[in-house]
């Protein structure tokens, strides 16, 4: 639908024929970094050489692996595999630190969170629910004994 508004043609929001052949002809951006840097000093803008750079960069640039800085002393930990075994273990470990079974592991204060247990109980249930006929037995078996498991320690500490 369209308006005549004061010898111009907008649409219903309010766009008028010429505001739109504008946008059309305007398609690049600029994009400024901000950031503060060494010493709370932004560097010197480089805008230039950065557009020129960046699109070299940009064609050539391998992705790069995924590493993690460990303070000094320390040994990096490699990260277990993702699958769906080890996502129902990180779900049954949170609710195991919301029950108060197992300290949390950054605080290594253990506390109770019942509200937080029950939900996170639920969405494994919810997993089990939405999996059935998907997963391995293995996987069925895991799901329905973390399930049991955590129902019954929450019943307990609820009671």
């Amino acid at each position: 639908m369209s308006l005549w508004i004061s010898g111009e043609i907008t649409d219903d929001f309010g766009i008028t024929e010429g505001n739109m052949a504008k946008e059309e002809n305007e398609k690049g951006f600029t994009v400024r970094d901000k950031r503060h840097f060494a010493e709370g000093k932004p560097e010197a803008p480089k805008e230039e050489e950065e557009k020129k750079e960046g699109a070299e960069t940009a064609k050539t640039e391998q992705p790069r692996e995924k590493t993690e800085k460990v303070p000094s002393g320390e040994e990096e930990t490699p990260l277990p595999e993702i699958n769906f075994s080890n996502f129902i273990f990180s779900l049954s470990t949170s609710a195991l630190i919301q029950l108060g079974e197992i300290p949390d592991p950054v605080s290594k204060e253990s506390g109770k969170n019942l509200p937080m247990a029950k939900q996170t109980i639920d969405i494994v249930g919810m997993l089990q629910e939405k999996t059935k006929g998907n997963l391995t037995p293995d996987e069925e078996t895991l799901v329905e004994n973390i399930l049991y498991d955590l129902r019954m320690r929450y019943v307990k500490a609820k009671g």
